[in-house]
């Protein structure tokens, strides 16, 4: 079971980032503008991040079990439709569909981790976990510039889309055998008035950003963004009536005042957007300026994915103040490195260093969501992993948005992207030192912590 689901989650995980190496051959092959390439990278994550808390809430109502074979079957079908989509509209249409079906399936993964074991077994299964979600950001870049090289059956850039489909066929065939029958609670738990609010905020927040650069930053932009912030504060006023009317608020208060959560929540909204952008703009400086393929664009990231892959798993296995303390120690060493892109951008093994640099500082960001959750109560779980998780994906598109128009911006119609590898890595430094300070406040070990935290269900989960 626990094999199913992860295949499943890394499935996810991946078309985050695996898109970003066929960019270039993408625009060529549908002429797509700057915006329509920032469209198809983000398209994916705002719905998915936006979706995620309410996925998790359908999979309580529908069971678990059903709900990852529906968003699984979803998923595949619009990962289908994007390797077939003939242009660049229909494309950015199902991306958003896509990520839509991602956050249907994913948060169920937790919730049958944290449902099925216990002690010992639960955390080695939450260390798969964090393995795969870091192990997903990383392998699709190499994974994407070998497929589109590869250019299967003259499928060029749809490959990295098409090779979703075989994958969820098998799993689709498995899953039903392995995973546990589970039966949902059929009260009204979903917050639609917050979904609707939040939905709209984000939208209007990401898409002047994105679109701006392009269309010459018009009056709608700067309107967009204000009625954002707008229902940003009327979010906030909805989910404290939800609360008080006895529902079940998309973002819990309780959830909010957790230990260590406020301060996790800030450094996965920032690193990530560090790490978004960071993917985007290189892949385009590797394809650009410098003049590389696909493949040796996507194999050029094999130093940062090693980097990356031997903090992530190295690091848990710390203890105590240590495991908290290496997390700040990652953003800022990741920050130092950062400032290393403009210097060596001509490329080369100096280029490939600052990349690995890079990986071992961020790979201390898987260990934020298990140490922020080590104090949420069982019952929490849940909802604490989603809204961990899609700070995490909202993140991702912030970066892209904000530091990928800068990119773009300083790379100008000829495409000077080593000049803009400066600019950003002055950018993509303030935002990780940011992210370190906020993960400063995760080093003290919060005191009078409820046993109710790390031991048996309540009563309350097990009557859920």
């Amino acid at each position: 079971m626990l094999g199913v689901v992860l295949v499943g989650q890394f499935m996810a995980i991946l078309d985050v980032s695996i898109v970003n190496v066929a960019l270039p051959t993408l625009r060529t092959d549908l002429n797509v503008s700057d915006a329509g390439l920032q469209l198809v990278a983000a398209g994916y994550i705002i719905s998915y991040a936006v979706l995620l808390i309410t996925g998790a809430r359908l999979g309580g109502i529908l069971g678990h079990r059903r709900a990852f074979l529906a968003g699984l079957a979803a998923f595949t079908l619009t990962s289908a439709a994007c390797g077939l989509a003939p242009q660049t509209g229909s494309l950015i249409g199902f991306r958003f569909a896509q990520g839509a079906s991602a956050a249907l399936m994913t948060p169920q993964v937790m919730s049958l981790i944290q449902r099925t074991y216990s002690g010992a077994a639960r955390n080695r299964a939450l260390g798969y976990f964090a393995a795969v979600v870091a192990g997903g950001v990383v392998v699709g870049q190499a994974v994407g510039g070998l497929l589109v090289s590869a250019d299967l059956f003259g499928s060029g850039w749809r490959a990295v889309f098409l090779v979703n489909v075989p994958i969820g066929l098998l799993l689709l065939l498995v899953a039903p055998q392995v995973m546990p029958a589970d039966r949902g609670h059929r009260e009204p738990t979903l917050d639609l008035a917050g979904l609707a609010v939040l939905s709209a905020a984000v939208l209007l927040f990401v898409l002047p950003l994105i679109l701006g650069h392009d269309l010459g930053w018009p009056a709608w932009t700067f309107a967009s963004l204000g009625v954002s912030a707008v229902l940003a504060a009327v979010f906030v006023l909805v989910e404290r009536h939800v609360a008080t009317g006895g529902g079940r608020p998309l973002i819990s208060p309780r959830v909010l005042r957790a230990p260590g959560l406020p301060a996790a929540g800030g450094a996965l909204l920032l690193a990530p957007s560090t790490w978004g952008a960071f993917l985007f703009t290189t892949t385009l400086h590797l394809q650009g300026q410098l003049g590389m393929s696909p493949l040796r664009s996507g194999l050029a990231f094999i130093p940062c994915v090693g980097a990356f892959a031997l903090v992530s798993l190295s690091v848990p296995r710390l203890s105590g103040r240590w495991r908290r303390s290496a997390i700040p120690f990652g953003l800022t060493f990741a920050a130092v490195a950062y400032l290393f892109l403009g210097p060596t951008a001509d490329g080369g093994v100096g280029y490939e260093i600052v990349t690995a640099l890079v990986g071992l500082g961020l790979g201390v960001m898987p260990l934020i969501m298990s140490v922020a959750l080590e104090h949420v109560p069982v019952e929490d779980a849940p909802d604490a992993s989603g809204l961990l998780l899609t700070l995490m994906q909202l993140g991702q598109v912030i970066g892209v948005a904000t530091v990928g128009t800068l990119f773009l911006t300083l790379a100008g119609d000829d495409g000077a992207t080593r000049h803009a590898e400066r600019g950003i890595g002055w950018a993509l430094s303030a935002l990780a030192l940011l992210a370190a300070t906020s993960a400063a406040f995760l080093i003290r070990r919060p005191r009078n912590v409820p046993t109710s935290t790390v031991s048996a269900p309540s009563p309350r989960t097990q009557h859920d």
